[in-house]
């Protein structure tokens, strides 16, 4: 992409914002109940990324998918810290691609703990593969004006003669 001086760039503060600093582990152990708790600005920072096509234009739909997950991992480790440690230990030390089938008993204490104390239902089976319908507050982008190119090739006129083909016509089964 060039940058011109005329391309607006965001300033450092603009960009800066602060991590959340979880191992990888996890991270996958509050994967689905973190997808569920901020879906709404998940989708909302991924429509936006979509239809504009520039992720300048995104910045605060992106702070604010950071701050939910900022807030979901805090009640998380006022309610049921525990559980979500023992949980994250299982999927680490069970196997070398952090896979769930290990970790079932753990993982349904953990589900427990989250539906109990946070009243947030572990999301089923291809629940984040169906389509959704995403409401939102922002304006649609502009829409994309059509091309009209003025030296464009006219169609034929109706009363054009069209002679039929010379070896028959490729849809035999339409005559």
């Amino acid at each position: 992409m060039v940058v011109t001086k005329d391309t607006f760039l965001p300033s450092e503060e603009e960009l800066t914002v602060p991590e959340i600093n979880l191992s990888g582990p996890a991270l996958r152990a509050g994967a689905f109940h973190l997808g569920k708790y901020c879906e709404a600005q998940n989708n909302e920072f991924m429509l936006c990324r979509q239809e504009l096509d520039d992720p300048r234009a995104c910045i605060n739909e992106g702070k604010a998918v950071t701050n939910c997950a900022f807030e979901f991992f805090r009640k998380l480790k006022k309610t049921c810290a525990q559980e979500f440690t023992q949980y994250a230990n299982c999927l680490d030390k069970s196997s070398g691609d952090l896979n769930f089938k290990h970790c079932r008993k753990t993982q349904g204490v953990y589900d427990k703990c989250v539906l109990d104390n946070m009243q947030l239902e572990r999301p089923d089976y291809g629940y984040f593969c169906r389509a959704k319908v995403h409401a939102t507050e922002r304006p649609p982008p502009p829409k994309k004006e059509k091309v009209v190119y003025p030296d464009a090739t006219p169609g034929l006129p109706e009363d054009y003669p069209r002679p039929e083909s010379k070896y028959g016509s490729r849809f035999h089964w339409l005559n």
